[in-house]
């Protein structure tokens, strides 16, 4: 799940008192980023096996500081508390822990069993990414309807076409990943192009947040 992910932060930024929409981008996929960082470091592992999934090659095999449940909770109660001495609430930061979570919950719905509670077996996962055809449009219907409840919820002040760029730029991102050449290797192209992909997205949703107030 790329986009999907995002659905969660559209829904927490119309709550009163939640961290900017940027920010939730970033807490949505924390999981993500944190697991790209560290594969260059060699504290998690994946490997490219065509084939494994109908949808992509990556076989996740060692990844319990991120893709743990446990570690899930870690790193959105870390985001929390961030939030917390950030913004000076403890309501933004339970919303963007919550956030960060979600990711985890997600996850298991389409991934392969490769998630884990707390980083060792049973390994968990709904394995969505074998049905492309259930998996690929539960993506878009998360995304969009989220992405028009945050619409209803916020009004335009300036910039009205922010919010439709975002969402064009969310979609090619995703059809990248769908529909481009698999990665063949695990290297920093592939680690290089997801934190790119990741800091692009929390980006233009930031600008997003500068031009929407509140309806």
């Amino acid at each position: 799940m790329f986009i999907g992910h995002y659905a969660p932060a559209f829904a927490a930024a119309t709550m009163r008192g939640a961290p900017r929409l940027g920010t939730l981008f970033i807490g949505a996929q924390l999981v993500d980023i944190a697991f790209f960082s560290f594969l260059p470091l060699g504290v998690e592992h994946m490997r490219l096996v065509p084939g494994i999934t109908a949808t992509n090659p990556m076989d996740l095999y060692d990844m319990p500081w991120t893709h743990s449940l446990v570690g899930a909770c870690v790193w959105g109660a870390a985001f929390a508390l961030l939030l917390r001495v950030t913004m000076g609430t403890w309501r933004a930061g339970l919303i963007g822990g919550a956030v960060v979570v979600s990711h985890w919950l997600l996850d298991l719905l389409v991934h392969r069993p490769d998630l884990t509670i707390a980083g060792s077996p049973p390994k968990l996962g709904l394995g969505l990414w074998d049905a492309p055809m259930i998996e690929m449009p539960l993506e878009l219907i998360l995304l969009l309807s989220t992405a028009a409840f945050y619409a209803l919820r916020t009004r335009a002040v300036r910039q009205a076409y922010a919010l439709p760029v975002l969402i064009a730029v969310l979609l090619a991102l995703q059809a990248i990943n769908w529909f481009g050449a698999p990665p063949t290797r695990v290297d920093a192209q592939l680690w290089g192009m997801g934190l790119f992909a990741y800091g692009l997205a929390a980006a233009v949703a930031w600008w997003v947040a500068r031009t929407r107030v509140p309806r």
